[in-house]
């Protein structure tokens, strides 16, 4: 699709969450780093994100401010961009005594088409440190309950406002954008329908007829891929590496599966090799960084050299939080995608990742839309190194073992209790300390474990879930009388932020 509604990317770990949203609200949008500007063609609006740099710094990321005049077209600028649109219209920009990071109100004017149809006051999400000086030209379009203003309109076509409306957190979010892109003309439409068919276009020219080899999982942003590849009728290899990192029965589940949909499959036990080369290693980023590299050395001594291309299941999120969309962003974790082996092959054109540009709820749908079976397209996310990251510490066999047991009653509960669905993500992580308890009249010195459940719509914000009492207790007890090596059974209920999904 071209001329889509452009995101220019300051760093925000939100900004893909805007793309999001106006995909969400039936338009096409892409995403651009401030460079690319020209490169945008003629875009129906510009979005210029938040970032985490503040524009009083020498090198703040700038813009091209003349060209983006010339465009023509309606200009919002969230957070840092409101700042930097702010000093362009001749405004000033200071810093604020406290960063203001969480819910604060907003208060909106009359007659803003910016606010149209939103509630007198209604929470929104902050997240700066940095406070704008209106230049006289501005007109204030709402305050915060200290009459601080937090959005302005700096001319008929350029809008700025200080808070979030990409995040679930900020309440009518959604309708502000949808009001900022009503001022454009002929947005284009998005449905994953069409997407899926641009999406296997692009696949077929980007392989250009080489030798791809795919890994599998069983999990939704692998199936969904290799789909994808069938579909496409690329000359693909599909592999499955059995890590030794995996959920009980799942390398026996997973082909099935595949054999299923009519994809065949080739099994590599690579559990020694990975286990092996995790032994003694604690810390969470390079515990990745193993399990990444030998991930693309097993692939590539099962297939040889003959394999041209690797196609990876990479999707926004990781992107993201790998800090990978540009230099701005900062690296929230190391993405198992993108440790430096797979860096070399990328630099060297030979990974494709065909999802990078979809959140998870679109993988879904696009899963059906190739036709692959419920079981598979909602099944909860499952990170690529495995149990690895629900056991902090250095990884062996008995904790993997407990972890796999722990999460086998968890799971089977809430698929009997009806709570499988209503969560985004669920899974027992081990805590790496022992505690003392009482098992059978006798004292035990036994592992602690964590329950994690937690909604969430696109995995970069996230809210613990609120499972019934009943429902715990009942997992706690089954966990305790039929996991060996655990005595205590906890309840995770941190939100993301301050908190990552995974342990680690």
């Amino acid at each position: 699709m071209q001329n889509a509604i452009a995101v220019i990317d300051f760093g925000s770990q939100y900004t893909q969450l805007i793309v999001r949203r106006i995909r969400e609200l039936g338009y096409f949008s892409r995403l651009y780093q401030p460079g690319e500007l020209r490169e945008t063609g003629k875009p129906p609006a510009v979005i210029l994100s938040g970032g985490p740099r503040s524009t009083l710094e020498p090198d703040a990321p700038d813009i091209d401010f003349d060209y983006l005049r010339e465009l023509n077209v309606p200009v919002l600028g969230v957070c840092y961009g409101m700042q930097l649109l702010n000093l362009k219209f001749g405004g000033g920009v200071k810093p604020g005594n406290t960063r203001e990071y969480g819910p604060a109100t907003l208060l909106p004017k009359d007659g803003s088409a910016l606010f149209e149809g939103l509630t007198d006051r209604s929470q929104i999400w902050m997240s700066h440190s940095d406070t704008c000086q209106r230049p006289d030209s501005a007109t204030i379009l709402g305050e915060n309950l200290d009459g601080i203003p937090v959005a302005l309109q700096f001319d008929d076509r350029f809008f700025g406002i200080q808070f979030h409306p990409e995040v679930s957190h900020t309440d009518h979010g959604k309708r502000v954008l949808e009001n900022f892109l009503g001022l454009a003309e002929d947005p284009p439409e998005f449905t994953i329908d069409s997407f899926k068919d641009e999406l296997l276009a692009q696949t077929r020219e980007q392989v250009a007829g080489r030798k791809v080899v795919c890994g599998v999982s069983g999990g939704v942003d692998s199936s969904v891929l290799a789909a994808l590849l069938h579909e496409a009728g690329i000359d693909t290899r599909y592999i499955f590496v059995d890590t030794g990192l995996l959920r009980k029965n799942e390398s026996a589940e997973v082909n099935e599966l595949f054999k299923q949909v009519g994809i065949g499959i080739e099994t590599i036990d690579a559990s020694e090799k990975f286990l092996g080369a995790l032994a003694g290693e604690s810390d969470p980023e390079e515990k990745r960084r193993i399990i990444g590299r030998l991930f693309v050395e097993v692939f590539f001594d099962a297939v040889g050299d003959d394999v041209e291309l690797l196609a990876q299941g990479t999707l926004y999120p990781d992107v993201i939080e790998s800090a990978t969309s540009g230099s701005i962003a900062s690296t929230i974790k190391t993405h198992h995608n993108r440790v430096d082996r797979i860096m070399e092959l990328k630099a060297e054109d030979r990974v494709i990742e065909p999802l990078h540009e979809l959140f998870k709820d679109e993988v879904r749908e696009l899963g059906r839309v190739l036709g692959l079976p419920e079981k598979v397209v909602g099944r909860h996310p499952f990170p690529g190194p495995g149990l690895a990251v629900r056991c902090p510490g250095e990884v062996t066999e008995e904790k993997l073992e407990i972890i796999r047991n722990a999460d086998h009653v968890f799971i089977d509960l809430l698929h009997q209790r009806d709570w499988y669905d209503h969560v985004w993500q669920a899974y027992a992580a081990l805590i790496p300390t022992k505690t003392v308890g009482v098992k059978g009249d006798e004292r035990s010195y036994e592992f602690a474990l964590s329950l994690r459940a937690v909604t969430s719509e696109d995995a970069m914000t996230a809210e613990w879930a609120h499972l019934p009492y009943e429902l715990l207790g009942e997992i706690s007890n089954r966990i305790l009388n039929e996991v060996a090596g655990v005595n205590r059974v906890l309840y995770d209920i941190s939100t993301k932020p301050p908190a990552s999904i995974e342990w680690e």
